[in-house]
């Protein structure tokens, strides 16, 4: 009886000291403001901003012009030293001839190990009707190629950053809008260019999917998230490195119709930045607010940590990275006048 209680005591003690030596964090806002001002507002709106580490620089980029859907719309780009952002300049436009211009749409920035810095967007006259693009730099942003249709029926990630394979190859989360809302997802080679796999068009269910965000499982599961109009987020899962998903379910998140995006951070655990308003919400629809970020360690319980933004307004299309400082950056639309730009990093508590 002594042994046992002995034994007892020596594991509490131990249990004590590994539970004192864990420290707590609790995420904060190291910084929020704007990448432009109004004084240097380069184009009257913008949206659907983009954030990359890539250079030893955050970098962003979104599309801008007279307003969405408009011929004079392009891709404007603009990288943060020291704190400063550089003054935003147009890196893509829809200039074909004089009577033929196109709308630019939906940015995605992503950094090949530092060897290749691919900036991938969309060009047509809608959603429905767009083809994907792409530049790139092999210089870490400082010069870029000239713009690369991708071959049809390929797109390109549509929204949100790919996820690069162990076998070398990008898994982009991609979708179309051309007849009915549909989540695919496709691969590319950032070595040779190429595109060589566009999966079947995920199974709907009873929810119209776009725009998917993808978080990467410890198990090797990979979990997908959809923007859907029927006011939840939708889920998928894939087990086979992205070549097929499951049936589209309801997610544990609402979704007001809009993109919202998230990354697996280097711990495991995953941050979502998102509107979390449903259709049973009084701003339902064109309203976007307020903004907030969640963590989760499973994919499926979320817990809110920060709120960017109450409303009312648009606070919208969310961007979200890691730098290798461990801090979470972050931009998002700011009423289609501005960049907002925030910066989040762990406080022990």
């Amino acid at each position: 009886m002594n042994v046992f209680r002995v034994l007892i005591y020596c594991m509490f003690i131990i249990n004590l000291l590994s539970c004192a030596t864990v420290e707590n964090y609790r995420w904060i806002i190291e910084k929020q403001d704007f990448i432009y001002s109004d004084d240097n507002k380069p184009t009257p709106e913008c949206h659907a901003s983009t954030i990359e580490f890539a250079n030893n620089r955050i970098w962003a980029a979104w599309f801008g012009g007279m307003h969405e859907r408009h011929p004079n719309v392009g891709i404007w780009i603009s990288h943060n030293q020291n704190g400063i952002w550089s003054q935003p300049v147009e890196i893509a436009n829809g200039y074909i001839t004089e009577s033929e211009i196109y709308p630019l749409w939906n940015p995605v920035l992503w950094n090949y190990n530092d060897k290749k810095f691919f900036l991938f967007y969309k060009m047509g006259p809608s959603p429905s009707t767009w083809w994907g693009m792409y530049l790139v730099s092999s210089d870490g942003g400082t010069t870029w190629s000239d713009p690369v249709r991708i071959p049809d029926p390929f797109v390109g990630p549509i929204k949100n950053k790919p996820i690069l394979l162990k076998d070398g190859k990008l898994l982009s989360p991609s979708s179309s809008e051309h007849d009915v809302w549909r989540t695919h997802f496709e691969l590319f080679d950032p070595e040779t260019e190429t595109w060589d796999h566009f999966s079947e068009p995920i199974m709907q269910g009873d929810y119209s999917s776009i725009q998917p965000t993808i978080l990467e499982h410890k198990d090797g599961r990979m979990q997908a998230l959809t923007r859907t109009k029927e006011g939840v987020m939708g889920e998928t899962w894939s087990s086979d490195n992205g070549l097929s998903w499951t049936k589209i379910e309801a997610g544990t998140l609402p979704n007001n119709n809009s993109g919202f995006d998230g990354v697996t951070l280097t711990d495991g655990n995953f941050i979502l930045v998102y509107n979390p308003t449903g259709k049973s919400e009084e701003h339902w629809g064109g309203a976007r607010y307020p903004l907030v970020v969640s963590t989760s360690n499973d994919g499926k319980e979320w817990e809110k940590i920060v709120t960017l933004e109450q409303g009312p307004g648009e606070f919208s299309y969310p961007a979200v990275i890691q730098s290798p400082d461990g801090k979470i950056h972050i931009t998002y639309t700011h009423n289609r006048h501005k960049v907002a730009y925030v910066v989040l990093k762990k406080e022990k508590v």
